[in-house]
């Protein structure tokens, strides 16, 4: 719904909700944990309930999208969407081609099936490796075991509730700093501790930047609309299971430190070599014309052989190998 020169900033919206929620929340830990008696371990965990209550009523009045408006075949209440969204009233060139895509999607009898194809291999790899590799930064580590880490390291109760909330404040901070630049570019702590601190920081900060954001908004952007739904299935199931299966083994892997950071530090330099190779820029480009950077690519070209180009573009003999006409 959001025009492709806003496209990546809207998207990273998502991720600045998240962790503006997370900010949220651990302030609020920081405050609870001064309670006395249970009350605050209660407090915390139940006021969970609060939020999830929006969601669910802010879904029931939740606004239709012109392209679910031509699902249903309301197309002129589609196009009158379409004008008040984009403010223009001459809106028929994209009405169209949502048009045709929703043809088109209609015509997929089996999305999952049809995902294990040939020209669809560039987006099932990425769709399971984005969220693979966003988890094993690490970074829901430190967001949901940051006060245990900052304990160990020789910080009281409340000073690692507090540090808890500087990495949080660090995280919206930089989310912000990455809306504005993806489409333009008890005992005092010894003094290493608050060198960790600060390392951790520099690290969040790093996360807010590239795979927290990217992480959401690079598989938006290249999945066409006949496996968008499968592809977006894939996406966040890949990403929840590692999300849990890092917490739930985080705890065991703390007790060797070393082996810990090693480990991630590890697959941060595998992932920088897949992003580097094998992950084209998908900076302004309509999702219609992803089959252009994808039969352009050095690798994935081999996957896209026998697919149509959009109308519009042929081949040529060009360094790029697709001209517009």
């Amino acid at each position: 719904m959001a025009p492709y020169k806003y496209r990546g900033s809207l998207n990273i919206g998502f991720q600045l909700s998240i962790t503006i929620g997370i900010l949220v929340a651990n302030v609020l830990n920081y405050f609870f944990n001064k309670l006395d008696g249970n009350l605050g371990w209660r407090l915390s965990l139940g006021g969970a309930v609060v939020p999830a209550l929006i969601i669910t009523v802010g879904s029931l009045i939740l606004p239709e999208t012109p392209n679910s408006m031509i699902e249903r075949g309301k197309q002129e209440e589609a196009r009158t969407s379409l004008r008040r969204i984009r403010g223009v009233d001459n809106v028929e060139e994209e009405f169209n081609d949502l048009v045709h895509a929703c043809d088109e999607s209609r015509k997929i009898e089996h999305p999952w099936r049809n995902l294990l194809q040939k020209k669809y291999r560039p987006q099932l790899v990425v769709a399971i490796m984005i969220p693979f590799f966003q988890q094993l930064t690490g970074i829901n580590v430190i967001m949901f075991y940051a006060p245990v880490l900052f304990k160990t390291i020789g910080f009281g109760s409340d000073a690692s509730l507090m540090s808890a909330v500087i990495t949080g404040s660090v995280n919206v901070f930089a989310t912000c700093v990455s809306i504005y630049g993806v489409d333009k570019w008890g005992h005092l702590p010894k003094w290493y501790a608050i060198v960790v601190v600060l390392f951790i920081c520099i690290y969040v900060a790093g996360f807010a930047w590239s795979w927290g954001p990217l992480g959401w908004l690079v598989p938006s952007e290249i999945f066409p609309l006949e496996i968008r739904s499968a592809a977006q299935s894939i996406n966040v199931s890949v990403n929840m299971i590692f999300t849990f299966l890092i917490a739930q083994v985080f705890l065991t892997m703390l007790c060797h430190m070393i082996g810990l950071f090693l480990f991630f530090a590890f697959w941060v330099v595998i992932m920088l070599v897949f992003i580097y190779f094998f992950l084209p820029e998908t900076k302004n480009i309509p999702i219609e014309e992803m089959v252009i950077v994808w039969k352009r690519h050095w690798f994935w070209s081999r996957f896209m052989v026998d697919v149509d180009l959009p109308n519009g573009f042929e081949l040529s003999k060009g360094s790029d190998g697709v001209k517009k006409v």
